[in-house]
């Protein structure tokens, strides 16, 4: 499962600076980048629990106490990033509802 419409609107995040403190670091790292390395993370996680799960069926060498555990580490990891996700939009949609 590949997760690629997971934001609605990724230019909302591509200007906030989560590193606004530590002037001196060198690399840039925005909350954009933080949110997408995270995403793939959880993606990569959906991909290794499918992979584990046909190796199971296929009949090869597999635990299936390791198929359990790859498939609830998958679970989890997708129903936390669907929170965030909820979380973000919820703030966004606050923040817009605001008066200037």
């Amino acid at each position: 499962m590949k997760i690629n419409s997971f934001v609605p609107n990724r230019e909302i995040f591509d200007n906030m600076n989560i590193n606004k403190e530590n002037k001196k670091s060198t690399s840039n790292i925005t909350f954009g980048n933080v949110l997408k390395e995270e995403l793939h993370r959880v993606n990569d996680s959906q991909i290794a629990s499918e992979e584990i799960t046909g190796k199971f069926i296929k009949g090869e060498d597999v635990e299936i106490h390791n198929v359990m555990v790859a498939a609830e580490e998958a679970k989890l990891s997708l129903q936390m990033a669907v929170q965030v996700r909820n979380k973000l939009v919820e703030a966004y949609q606050e923040i817009n509802r605001m008066q200037l």
